[in-house]
């Protein structure tokens, strides 16, 4: 399994988490003021997940999606996150991967409709903590990371690789 760094994206609160063949290695939550400017938000936090990564050395990173919803700013901040931290992981050459709400609650609860306290309750048992933890965001990142660590197609061993590569020379349907 490979070093993974998790990140739901948000331009208020953003929260990350890095995992190691099912570990929480480190976690936290970046901050900004809405009474900065949005290049100024979106700069220190893109700076902050950037020494994450310098410092962690994932190989890749994972991103809750941007998903439709009434409020606008929010999906605005999502995005322009997102797109910053999709600039720092091509200057890293670090891959990049999304996952959708739904999926990332799928993948840990096997409900993508579950609800945060339940998605807290999982990555707690999933990564063995000895609580859960306590900021929603950070949960959701863990939760990120942990859904790439099971359905990355970016994320993969040498040795899933060349599996992979067999099972596709074996039955060329595979693609």
């Amino acid at each position: 399994m490979a070093r993974i760094l998790g990140v739901d994206p948000g331009l208020t609160r953003c929260g990350w988490a890095v995992i190691d063949s099912g570990k929480l290695l480190d976690s936290g939550l970046l901050q900004s003021s809405p009474a900065d400017p949005p290049h100024v938000r979106v700069g220190a936090i893109a700076a902050e997940l950037e020494q994450v990564a310098i410092r962690h050395q994932p190989s890749l990173i994972a991103l809750e999606r941007v998903f439709a919803q009434a409020n606008l700013r929010s999906v605005m901040g999502v995005a322009q996150v997102s797109g910053a931290l999709m600039a720092c992981a091509h200057r890293l050459s670090i891959g990049v991967e999304f996952f959708t709400p739904s999926e990332v609650k799928a993948a840990v609860t096997g409900n993508g409709r579950a609800t945060k306290d339940q998605v807290k309750l999982m990555v707690s048992k999933m990564l063995g903590l000895a609580e859960a933890p306590k900021v929603a965001d950070v949960a959701d990142a863990m939760a990120v990371a942990l859904t790439a660590s099971k359905r990355s197609t970016v994320a993969q061993t040498a040795a899933q690789r060349k599996w992979v590569a067999a099972a596709k020379a074996a039955n060329p349907r595979l693609g």
